[in-house]
């Protein structure tokens, strides 16, 4: 019978070019797995120099620095006594390669570059590196000098290899691989490949978790097998944040996982496993026709074992469990402030400021907020050293004690403003707005900005004479519009004075500035409905790419699971900018104005981006969908979508500012790289798809006229 193997795989808060820091956080996590007992490490995508290097892969140093890390892991004696798969960039034939590196002892095995690359949606990996293009094939690769010396030898195997250990046979699959439909697994699997490992750097949007685990469920329940999946956590300097979650499968059963979002930086999760269990799932006649059948892999012979006697370890089997999940309203609590703490922490600014407005986009943004200080008193409380250390150098309070509480490290590091107006703003907003604050513990300031809107107003009229005026008083669209920009943009103004000068005010010691948060949603931002460097332009935008549907589902569910009654009065107040004057029979309001609603606004985005769909798509889509008993005519329906694509491609030119954002939507309009699209179109109302939909109305309608 087979003995055990304990196998371990790790999730790493790895940070792009900081390689010393890297290093440390990838040795912390071979160490943890040995001590664990366990015989094979398995580590994230490119761990060495961190995944979000972006162009920097294109630098030659980059490849020495990683080499310069690699070194230090091969003659680190401590690092012995099991098989390492790490992660790194390498230059083959003057041809840049995604690759792992798989080490005994400190000698490598082989390297394995990866065979298919990410190349959509927020992954550009062929514009840095060649896909090895070639499965099976291997070839010599010519090591750097100092690693010849240190290795005795002058190369070593680079290709789609296998290895066959003492007792087993391992091989490595790299993120995007599990994506695609013939993945490496399959024939490795019916090679005889045993356990699978999978370096990822898989990014968080809302319900991808379920994917990834379904797809390597499938993985090894059609094939068997034992499945080691290692993913990056946290900020690593972009957009994206990597939730972690590395796993542990066998035979489409999950036997291990670690936390999908947190703020430690070295997760290690272990699994003991009985191979035979893995024998004996394929002992299967089908399986068997089609192994025999099965393109052959060049196999690497490493004289090393795997398993420890069970016996002598007095082990047992780790049992299957339930996948762990979170609700897409948690999701949201806790993705974009794992984002948010490590980008405070590493940008070594002082803290975060908001320009709180009591409507929804704001209060989920300063809720986010709050639930980044939970999280950060919550490691406090277990100990964690890192974030001891990083909330000592950034929350600095007068008895030198570390906060206890959530409302109490908000006191420090997060300050919110209410820009009114006389006229415009409400009673009931600028109440919100301070509740909020109050019950979050976060430093609230309360101004008007009726003067500096004036004073601008003004300028126009001392050199032309013109006096601009609202539109409930006579004004043109063109007016109104102009005077509802001026406010929004003193707003972003104002904020980043405050942002600049309120550490001061409070004579915090050091000073330091505030990270200004903007505070625009996924479908403003689509539609466009928002002011130019206004207040969405800010430093960073934590629910840039979340839509207003979700975000109130996070209000909703954060206002009970974080005892906040204050959020429901957020929830039922109609969404407005609060930027024309109100009066008796007019109050402003967002979905009259984009003349759609927000969940309509969703439905576009996600079939424009998501389902691939123009205008006239679009429009084929939604009749079905919108149109029938009791819903939309075929005329509603085409004006909205005609509408809709108007506004999107007029207001296009503003993605190309837009904040950078916390990637979380599928349909992100984000124009820096998940979405390429013109920022300059043709009129769209004279559009082809626009002339096509009108004929297909047309045709419905005379089609319904001659059914009466």
């Amino acid at each position: 019978m087979a003995p055990f193997v304990t196998l371990a795989t790790c999730a790493l808060n790895q940070w792009a070019l900081d390689f010393e820091g890297n290093l440390g956080r990838i040795k912390q996590s071979i160490l943890k797995a040995k001590e664990a007992g366990a015989t094979l490490r398995v580590g994230p995508e490119l761990e060495i120099p961190g995944y979000g290097c972006l162009d920097h892969f294109l630098e030659t140093e980059v490849y020495e620095h990683s080499w310069d890390s690699l070194f230090s892991i091969l003659t680190d004696a401590d690092l012995h006594g099991i098989i390492i798969d790490v992660g790194l960039p390498v230059l083959h034939r003057n041809c840049r390669y995604n690759a792992r590196a798989i080490v005994l002892d400190g000698k490598i095995l082989c390297l394995r570059p990866k065979i298919y690359l990410a190349n959509d949606g927020n992954f550009r990996e062929m514009r840095f590196f060649t896909p090895w293009n070639r499965p099976r094939h291997v070839e010599q690769y010519y090591l750097p000098p100092h690693v010849q010396k240190q290795q005795g030898r002058r190369h070593v195997p680079i290709g789609d290899v296998v290895l066959s250990t003492i007792d087993t046979c391992l091989a490595a699959e790299t993120c995007e691989e599990l994506f695609t439909p013939n993945s490496p697994h399959i024939n490795m699997g019916l090679n005889g490949v045993e356990i699978f490992t999978n370096s990822s750097g898989s990014h968080h949007s809302l319900r991808k978790l379920d994917q990834r685990i379904a797809l390597i469920q499938e993985a090894t329940r059609k094939n068997g097998g034992v499945y080691l999946y290692s993913n990056q956590l946290g900020c690593d300097g972009d957009r994206l944040y990597y939730d972690g979650c590395a796993m542990i499968f066998v035979n489409g059963d999950i036997v291990g996982q670690s936390s999908q979002f947190s703020l430690n930086e070295v997760e290690v999760i272990t699994a003991t496993i009985d191979l035979e269990e893995v024998r004996a799932f394929r002992a299967t006649a089908s399986r068997g026709l089609q192994a025999v059948a099965a393109p052959e892999y060049q196999r690497i012979e490493v004289d090393f074992a795997l398993a420890r006697d069970a016996l002598d370890l007095d082990v047992s089997r780790t049992l299957p469990r339930p996948p762990r999940y979170h609700l897409p309203e948690e999701e949201i609590a806790l993705g974009p402030a794992c984002w948010l703490w490590d980008y405070l922490r590493r940008s070594r600014q002082a803290g975060y400021f908001v320009p709180l407005s009591g409507g929804i986009d704001s209060c989920a943004t300063a809720t986010i907020v709050y639930s980044m200080c939970r999280l950060v008193v919550a490691a406090l409380a277990e100990g964690n050293e890192t974030v001891v250390k990083d909330v000592k150098r950034i929350a600095v309070f007068g008895d030198g004690k570390l906060p206890t509480t959530p409302e109490e490290l908000c006191g420090q590091i997060f300050y919110t403003c209410y820009m009114g107006m006389e006229k415009q703003s409400s009673k009931e907003t600028r109440e919100r707005a301070k509740a909020l604050a109050e019950r979050i513990g976060a430093y609230h300031t309360d101004v008007n900005i009726d003067d500096v809107f004036h004073s601008t107003k003004n300028i126009l009229t001392q050199a032309t004479g013109f006096e601009p005026k609202f539109r409930v008083h006579g004004g043109s669209n063109t007016q109104n519009l102009a005077l509802q920009n001026i406010q929004a943009r003193s707003r972003m103004v104002i904020a980043y004075y405050f942002a600049q000068e309120l550490c001061e005010v409070r004579e915090r010691p050091g000073g330091g500035s505030l990270l200004v948060l903007g505070s625009s949603n996924v479908d403003e931002c689509l539609r466009g409905y928002l002011t130019k460097y206004d207040c969405s332009s800010a430093d960073i935008n934590p629910i840039g790419s979340i839509s207003k549907v979700d975000l109130k589902r996070f209000i909703a569910w954060a206002a009970t699971d974080f005892d906040m009654l204050i959020l429901k009065d957020f929830i039922e107040a109609i969404p407005t900018a609060e930027l024309e004057p109100i009066t008796a029979d007019y109050v402003q309001s967002d979905e009259v104005d984009m003349q759609m609603t927000y969940a309509q606004l969703s439905r576009f985005g996600t079939l424009r981006k998501v389902n691939k769909l123009g205008p006239y798509g679009v429009f084929l889509h939604l009749q079905k969908e919108w149109g029938g008993e009791g819903g939309m005519t075929p005329r509603e329906v085409a004006h909205k979508v005609k509408l809709f694509f108007h506004f999107f491609q007029i207001n296009r030119h503003k993605q190309t500012v837009a904040t950078p954002a916390y990637h979380a939507e599928s349909y992100s309009p984000d124009d820096h790289r998940f979405d390429l699209r013109p920022f300059l179109y043709p009129p769209a109302f004279e559009s082809w798809s626009f002339r096509k939909i009108d004929e297909r109305v047309e045709a419905l309608e005379r089609r319904e006229r001659g059914g009466a």
